[in-house]
């Protein structure tokens, strides 16, 4: 597995169950939200303001820390900017935000003439586009570097975007070590208080902007991105929570939407239930998938050719560690059960990590838990200094602001044994994932996503049957209430969280629409 993978997959993740269980433009002003009066017009002083791009410095902590990025191959500078964007969309007068941007010019020596900016998101909810990008593009982006200023930027709550902030680094250790899957009443009134405590420090701690970050708030500073950067169009990738932001974006502005391609696709005909059960089945398959692989390594954490043995053993393992968790090796830490079901999620989000997962799980049974506590932490992103970025914050924050639907703890007995049938081993974990908003003070927007676009032009959307994360099915879910003429579903036959850089079929009919605008016939599939 290389590291650069697995840092996607986690990041890509929209399971805010894994990290609430674990712890539990000028806006068109015809454009209207469902269900509420039009929004009014950005001031010309926003949709006019110019960019002060300057040398990109070292990634904030809560943007995940780290190193100035590096140049690209070609020597292209990495430049950063903040633009300003109203808090409150309904009164766009009021109070600003800054949203920070980064990007890479179009290569100057590729002989082709530019298309202007493509915008990632590269998912969470919570990820930070700034450092993200930077990382990804020497080894995926080069060939849509010819003709592609190469932008991304941290969604309004995220990094330095008006970051959500709720606990300390010390709080937030314990929060993701507590007990996630609660056997008794006492344990039960402890998740849930925690829940509570969580979800008051996040209110007194992020300065009024919990009501303001939403997918639909995100979608409109995105237009104004657009209009800031100068594009008649928005040309857009988006991988995992990303499409979701982007099926928001063709929704409020289908004129203006330009190339765009949606990878590791949200189903946005599900509620937060029903998106988190089709997660445990995902991540029940994907667990499946390795162990069957497992058998057929030349070592495998445990004996025999039935994949049946090595789920009793990871069952047996979580198990024993909701009693006594592990010591992890060069770490004044343990490992608990809900880092050890973290950590496990995290390894299956890709096939390159199938073989550290194994090395893992094979310490683990040794009595030692830091192949298993590093994974968890690389999905939290908390780095070695014991600091955590924002992303879990951010995570529950926007899922919370955009999604109505609000669990008891009677809800989750009663639906656990759904959970349950999805996934032996993940079942009570994602089921009591259902509370992760529960005491949060700001009401959500929906219980579904719109993402209808008449009008908008087409929009690659693209499923892996092997996704545990996004389960192929919302793809075509997505490319059908994108609307008839608007999603282009395409299948990859494969495994993992994403597709491009990885199914080289699947990446040249990408590059192909991004760069010369063709369009792929509507259920193409790629093995």
């Amino acid at each position: 597995m290389s590291h650069h993978r697995s840092s996607r997959a986690a990041i890509g993740l929209i399971s805010l169950a894994v990290l609430a269980a674990a712890t539990l433009t000028a806006c068109d002003p015809d454009v209207e939200d469902d269900g509420a009066a039009a929004i009014p017009a950005v001031p010309a002083a926003l949709g006019e303001q110019k960019l002060d791009w300057a040398a990109c410095p070292a990634p904030s902590a809560a943007q995940g820390g780290g190193e100035k990025p590096e140049d690209m191959p070609d020597g292209t500078t990495w430049q950063c900017a903040t633009m300003k964007a109203p808090l409150d969309y309904a009164k766009p007068d009021g109070r600003t935000i800054d949203i920070a941007l980064v990007r890479a010019r179009a290569a100057k020596d590729s002989g082709k003439k530019s298309l202007g900016s493509l915008v990632f998101n590269f998912g969470g909810p919570g990820g930070s586009g700034v450092p993200m990008l930077p990382a990804f593009a020497a080894d995926e982006y080069l060939e849509l570097h010819k003709r592609y200023d190469l932008v991304s930027f941290d969604p309004r709550g995220v990094g330095n975007s008006a970051g959500v902030k709720c606990l300390d680094d010390k709080a937030m250790d314990a929060w993701m070590a507590q007990d996630s899957t609660p056997d008794d009443a006492a344990e039960e009134k402890a998740l849930t208080t925690g829940g509570s405590v969580y979800a008051r420090a996040c209110k007194s701690n992020s300065g009024g902007v919990l009501e303001y970050v939403g997918t639909q708030e995100a979608a409109r500073d995105l237009d104004l991105m657009r209009q800031v950067l100068g594009d008649d169009k928005l040309n857009y990738f988006g991988i995992s929570y990303g499409t979701q932001l982007g099926g928001v974006y063709a929704h409020l502005f289908p004129k203006n939407v330009g190339r765009t391609v949606f990878d590791a696709v949200v189903d946005p005909t599900e509620d937060f239930a029903a998106g988190l059960l089709g997660q445990t089945e995902g991540f029940e398959g994907a667990l499946q998938n390795f162990l069957k692989d497992c058998v057929k390594q030349e070592k495998c954490f445990f004996e025999g050719k039935d994949p049946a043995q090595g789920e009793k053993e990871i069952t047996e393992l979580l198990g024993s560690l909701d009693a006594k968790p592990l010591p992890a090796e060069d770490e004044d830490r343990v490992l608990t059960q809900s880092q050890a079901f973290t950590g496990i999620i995290t390894a299956l989000y890709s096939q390159d990590s199938w073989s550290w997962l194994s090395l893992a799980l094979e310490a683990a049974k040794k009595g030692e838990g830091g192949g298993l506590l590093w994974l968890a932490d690389s999905y939290s992103e908390r780095t070695p200094d014991g600091s955590y970025a924002n992303s879990s914050f951010a995570n529950t924050a926007v899922n919370c602001a955009d999604y109505k639907d609000r669990f008891t703890v009677e809800d989750v007995r009663g639906r656990l044994p759904e959970f349950r049938k999805a996934s032996p081993v993940f079942g009570d974990m994602m089921a009591w994932g259902l509370l992760a908003c529960t005491d949060w003070s700001v009401e959500g927007q929906a219980s579904t996503v719109d993402v209808k676009a008449d009008g908008a032009g087409p929009v690659l959307v693209i499923g892996n049957t092997g996704d545990p994360a996004t389960p192929y099915e919302g793809a075509k879910k997505m490319a059908d209430e994108l609307g008839r003429g608007v999603g282009v579903h395409l299948t990859v036959e494969g495994e993992g969280h994403g597709t491009y850089g990885v199914n080289k079929c699947l990446t040249k009919i990408v590059d192909k629409y991004l760069l010369e605008g063709a369009v792929p016939r509507n259920d193409t599939v790629c093995s």
